[in-house]
Parts: C-alpha cells; structure tokens; sequence
C-alpha cells in the first residue's frame, strides 16, 4: 500500500518511531496533491487537508505492509482521521495512494499550515509523546488511548522541559551522568502511568551502587496559585473531591486547596495559571508572584509544581460552582481572611502542600504587597 504524507508525518523521527523497525525498508518520493491544502487548525498542533484551490505539497510512501498501516492506523486513529483514495503527482507521472483525512469535526480553518514552523515549536513533544504511544501498540485499543493521548502529550511536555531546564546541581556535585540506567517497565498503564526503572546511582564513597528498581508515579507538570486580594486582605481556596485522600481513608476526601491546573505542550506556567483562574473560579490575576518551583514527592513522583500567588480582585460575590464538565470537575470556591488562613495552617487543617507554602510565602511578603 502507498500513503501519501502531508502532515506532521513528514518529519522523519516521528515517521520513525511510528513505524519502527520496518522504517528503513520503505521508500519516500516527493508529491503534491492537487485541489487540496494542508490547513492548521485553530487550538491544535496538527493539520487537516482540505479540498480546496492549490497544492498540497507532501510525501509518497511506497511499499508499505499490513502490520505498518496497522501502526499508523493506530496513531493516526487517535486524532479521529481515516484513509481515502487519491491521485498524487510525482516527478514520474500521476500515482494512486491514499490519505488520512478527518473523520466530522468542528475543527475552525486557522490558515496554511507549515511543516517547518511546527517542526521548530511542536516537534520535540511530538516525539516523546509518540514513543509513549507506540509502545502501546497491541496492548490498548484506540478508543482507550484517546482518553490517554492528553496525559501522555503533558508528560512528554515535562520530560522536555526537565531534560531543558537551568537546575543548579546539589552540594555533592553529583548529576544525572552519575547514573546508569538499566531499562524501564510501565507497570500501569491509563490517563496515569506507574513506570519501574532499574537504575544505578554514584554513592557519597565514589563508588556506583547496584541495580535497584525504583517504583513511581509518572505525572506532569502543574501550575498551581494562590488568589489574594490584598486590598480586602483575604484569599478565594477551592474546593473538590480529591481521589488521593480518598484512596488513603481519610475521612474528609474533599480538600480546601489553590487553583491548580496541568501545563499543557505550549503552554508557559504562568499561562497555565490564567487559565486555571478563569476556569475554576472566573478569576483574572493582575499580577503573579513566583512562590516555588518544586517536585510533589521526589522519592516516587515525577509531578512537578509551580507555585504562584495571583494578585485578584476577590468581591463578595465572586465565589460560585465552577469547572470543565469535559475534565469531570465540580468546583466550589470560598473566601478567607488572611487571618483565617493562618489559622488553618498553623492548625494543620491546610492539608494541601502548596496551600500551605503558598500560605507561607504570603505571610512573608504580605506587608510589601499592600504598598
């Protein structure tokens, strides 16, 4: 079977890693299809062909198998496209192939689209994203990894920017080339995925350590702020069913906590944080004030968190219900005066980590605010 490629398949790693080992046995001609074009879509990171006046320029892959449509069926399924019978024109003449075309969307026309400006900001996540979603090939079904496709692009999203980030190496020296790394085994597999690596590390005598196989909760990067009014002095906290107290027995599973959000792939963290605000709690922040940069629970979590607090005007009636009913989110926001607050925390009723450091930072930093 032949495809012809308009899209993101064109760049070559990822064309690799959804193929694999049959990669190399393929052939690539240069191609066009005419009376169409390759569309960006508004809010996304992919393209649409549509019929249309023009050309759209593009990839023939000849010889393709079965089991490597197969491949490709599977992680082009997950963006709700199909194949369709064309007539492409090469340098030898008109050819048969097929194209993956969207299957009924709602998706808006955001103009032409370009390989080379996706390749520059999308590309890098692109192909974390697509190992991860490979590798579930013949494991979960299509319908399964829809669901997942959004987690799986926010922790490629964080891998990159761990890989990227300036962090200052600790006291000892030691960094990640003071490790070996033996192989990894994905022991859950959903939205969150629990990941078992078999590591080495430097120990404080020089020496490496033995394998050991570490356990841990593969999550992502999250943007979490504390909303203050520093004018009426008081906070907006809200509050929702959380599954992790729940899991635990605790007895009071819905928590008091700031608005929090995942970083999704584009996204800065302080654009995460404005739009958590006007999502959960119709906020709009003046200003955002770095409180910490930090992970959750480094000894078996990867989730990573950046902590703010967002200058708000909190009036009367600001509280309400809010929430994506898309994300299954039930939402209910409360106002506290500053005095409140500190009492919760140092009542250990703050029983949310960033609540507390967000807390923390304001008693701090409070007085210089009201300037």
């Amino acid at each position: 079977m032949d495809l012809f490629f308009y899209g993101t398949l064109r760049h070559m790693p990822l064309l690799k890693i959804v193929l694999g080992d049959r990669f190399e046995a393929i052939t690539l001609h240069e191609a066009t299809l005419s009376g169409h074009q390759a569309r960006a879509i508004a809010g996304e990171d992919f393209p649409m062909i549509v019929e249309m006046d023009g050309c759209a320029e593009g990839l023939l892959c000849v010889g393709l198998l079965d089991e490597d449509v197969a491949r490709l069926n599977y992680y082009e399924g997950g963006f709700n496209y199909e194949l369709r019978d064309v007539t492409v024109d090469t340098a030898t003449g008109p050819l048969p192939a097929q194209v993956y075309f969207p299957i009924e969307h709602n998706w808006q026309d955001n103009g032409q689209w370009s390989l080379e400006k996706w390749e520059e900001k999308h590309a890098a996540v692109t192909d974390i994203a697509a190992v991860e979603v490979m590798s579930y090939f013949g494991i979960i079904d299509a319908n399964q990894l829809e669901f997942m496709f959004p987690m799986i692009r926010a922790r490629a999203h964080a891998q990159l920017t761990a890989a990227t980030e300036d962090r200052v190496i600790g006291p000892s020296g030691f960094g990640r080339a003071d490790t070996q790394h033996f192989g990894d085994e994905v022991t859950h597999k959903g939205f969150f995925i629990m990941k078992t690596s078999e590591v080495a590390f430097r120990q404080y005598d020089g020496e490496m350590s033995r394998p050991v196989k570490r356990e841990v909760f593969v999550g992502g990067e999250a943007s979490i702020v504390l909303p203050y009014d520093p004018k009426r002095d008081r906070v907006l906290l809200v509050e929702q069913f959380r599954a992790g107290p729940y899991a635990r027995g605790d007895k009071a599973p819905w928590m008091l906590e700031p608005i929090a959000g995942r970083v999704d792939p584009g996204e800065t963290p302080e654009e995460t944080a404005h739009r958590e605000g006007r999502e959960e709690a119709n906020l709009s922040f003046e200003t955002l004030h770095p409180v910490a940069k930090c992970y959750a629970s480094p000894g078996c979590n990867t989730e990573y968190f950046n902590i703010f607090l967002g200058i708000a005007d909190l009036p009367d009636d600001i509280t309400g219900v809010n929430g994506l009913d898309s994300e299954a989110e039930d939402i209910k926001s409360y106002l506290y005066s500053f005095d409140a607050l500190m009492e919760m925390t140092e009542s250990f009723q703050a029983a949310n980590a960033p609540l507390v450091l967000a807390a923390l930072w304001l008693a701090r930093h409070r007085k210089r605010l009201h300037h």
